[in-house]
């Protein structure tokens, strides 16, 4: 089965701005350089529910997807995935006990997709967890490059990767290698990755 907007590969870059945290989606081109904007994403910082929204372009004019907690301000949370109808495409969740040491993601989706993902590097989690415990530095930015891998459930086999690209903004490369994955809901985990990994 393959989605009917499956991209196997996209850019996801993070734009700083003093109220909303803004994310622009890029396709690949076959050199590997970013391609067309696919998607721009806005998030409210300080929201009670989490919602976020992808937009064609940075016009905002028309929304083609968006994620939503179904529960506000909990760590435990589901995020539903949408289509500019309103249909669900998926579904994801932090797996808050075992993010306490290693950052867990739970993503579903049609087709049977069923995948979890965690943090690449062990050691990298724990440092991350440790800096920001330490007085005076948890607040200073720290250029740590992490990385995602998620895998199906059932057989193992990779189904989406994030890596992060050293840069002073936060730069991802995302490769989607299950057909089932549509594009709309690996951008929306890729995002929420950079979005709620605090939360």
């Amino acid at each position: 089965m393959t989605a009917p907007m499956h991209v196997p590969r996209f850019f996801v870059t993070q734009k700083i701005t003093l109220m909303v945290n803004r994310y622009q989606v890029f396709g690949a081109n076959p050199d590997g350089s970013e391609g067309p904007l696919l998607a721009f994403a806005q998030q409210k910082r300080m929201a009670f529910k989490e919602q976020v929204t992808f937009y064609s372009d940075e016009s905002k004019s028309r929304a083609v997807f968006s994620f939503k907690a179904r529960q506000r301000l909990d760590v435990h949370a589901e995020h539903d995935v949408y289509d500019e109808s309103g249909a669900p495409l998926g579904y994801f969740r932090k797996d808050f006990g075992a993010s306490l040491l290693r950052s867990t993601w739970h993503l579903s989706g049609p087709g049977g997709l069923d995948a979890v993902g965690q943090e690449r590097r062990l050691g990298i989690a724990i440092l991350r967890r440790v800096w920001d415990f330490i007085p005076y530095l948890g607040d200073v930015w720290v250029p740590f490059v992490f990385h995602f891998d998620f895998t199906d459930k059932a057989t193992g086999r990779p189904v989406l990767t994030s890596e992060r690209r050293k840069s002073i903004r936060d730069r991802y490369t995302v490769t989607v290698s299950d057909p089932r994955l549509d594009f709309r809901l690996a951008a929306a985990m890729a995002v929420a990755l950079d979005a709620l990994q605090s939360r």
